[in-house]
């Protein structure tokens, strides 16, 4: 089992939300206002040592907003991509400039892939526990 982060995590992730670009703030305010699917989003959420951009967890979808390339950045995109594909996540990302251009566009890819239900199917460990027998009879 996971522990929750601690203090000087959340604080990290407050931090994140407030120096956020405005593709992000952009994104957020859609994400949060349409209510897609009746599906909720999280924001700046910690998986493993990572902090995704948005988050669908009924989905296991992650959505990036990447502002471009800088020393390191490819790589450790890379490396956060795969990561979170081993924990059953899909990564959707979208340049800012996409964002801020076009939002419709960015939001129809959203909506299809939250319509099609999680992709990867969850990992084993991920399963909800089987009721004992007996019970729910």
């Amino acid at each position: 089992m996971k522990r929750p982060p601690g203090p000087e995590a959340l604080d990290r992730q407050r931090a994140l939300r407030t120096f956020s670009t405005d593709a992000e703030k952009r994104l957020w305010t859609e994400l949060r206002g349409r209510r897609l699917l009746g599906l909720k989003f999280r924001r700046q959420t910690w998986i493993g040592h990572y902090i995704v951009d948005f988050i669908c967890l009924d989905r296991r979808l992650v959505i990036e907003a990447d502002g471009g390339q800088h020393a390191g950045q490819a790589e450790y995109d890379e490396s956060r991509t795969t990561y979170l594909a081993k924990e059953g996540f899909r990564v959707l990302r979208f340049w800012n400039n996409d964002v801020l251009t076009n939002l419709d566009g960015v939001m129809t890819v959203i909506v299809d892939a939250l319509k099609e239900g999680p992709h990867p199917p969850k990992p084993a460990a991920w399963a909800p526990p089987s009721p004992p027998k007996g019970e729910g009879q």
